[in-house]
């Protein structure tokens, strides 16, 4: 089941929305080292974080993946924003400083490429930075929230996973130790459960957040790919081409 955009605008918009993204802004910025002007991508759904993550970059854009839909960003100014397949982002080899992927990894098709096409666009010493599900947490049991949707990973997953993928995992963090329900009497005591799960659960989180490092040194085969899938407009009418192709021949034919 895949969290579509329409879904993931309004579950951020709601009460347990807001609780969940300041959780996870807090895990971030533990794993997040400031890099001036850096070209900073987002790929997922990560629009709530980078709006607080894009003051000194030198430019910012919100790739987001064909099967999840697109929506216009920012508000204001030219929009930043680019309808994808996360295993052939539109952007030249090493030429981004940082990745930060939500609600991504755990849609993929296939998650190690998915990692191996943010390894090539990443420059040498580039950072991918993965909020992803955590397996044994409870937000990842219950499909309310877009976190109950797609392949939860555990921590050892996502380790050997990086590494296959030619990244040296980095400094780690966790969010969203309060349970996910939507009752108001819950959500008011997020804090405490949130202070609580942190220094007594945080084998248990909802999420794990992971900074992992462009590793270089390491030879990568390459191997040549034809892209497998195509953008089809949905509002183009289907077969006009075909048949306006067969007119052309029997007109020639009589």
């Amino acid at each position: 089941m895949l969290s579509d955009i329409i879904e993931l605008r309004s579950f951020y918009n709601s009460t347990l929305g807001h609780l969940a993204e300041h959780s996870i802004a807090r895990a971030i910025e533990q794993v997040w080292a400031k890099i001036p002007n850096e070209r900073l991508v987002g790929l997922g759904y990560a629009l709530p974080w980078l709006d607080r993550l894009r003051e000194g970059t030198e430019r910012v854009l919100a790739l987001m993946p064909a099967s999840q839909g697109a929506v216009n960003w920012p508000a204001n100014g030219p929009s930043a924003t680019a309808l994808v397949f996360e295993e052939e982002l539109p952007l030249y080899d090493s030429s981004i400083d940082r990745i930060l992927m939500v609600h991504a990894l755990e849609h993929a098709e296939n998650p190690r490429e998915t990692l191996m096409e943010a390894w090539r666009v990443l420059a040498p010493g580039g950072r991918l930075v993965i909020v992803t599900p955590n397996r044994r947490g409870v937000w990842a049991r219950f499909e309310h929230t877009p976190f109950g949707t797609g392949r939860p990973f555990s921590r050892a997953q996502l380790n050997a996973l990086l590494r296959e993928a030619n990244f040296t995992p980095g400094p780690w963090a966790d969010a969203l130790h309060f349970p996910p329900s939507k009752k108001r009497w819950m959500m008011r005591m997020h804090g405490m459960f949130e202070g609580a799960g942190r220094r007594f659960w945080p084998i248990f989180a909802g999420v794990l957040v992971v900074e992992a490092q462009k590793r270089v040194y390491q030879g990568v085969p390459v191997s040549a790919r034809a892209s497998r899938r195509v953008f089809v407009p949905v509002l183009s009418p289907q077969g006009a081409t075909g048949a306006a192709a067969r007119q052309a021949v029997g007109k020639g034919d009589a």
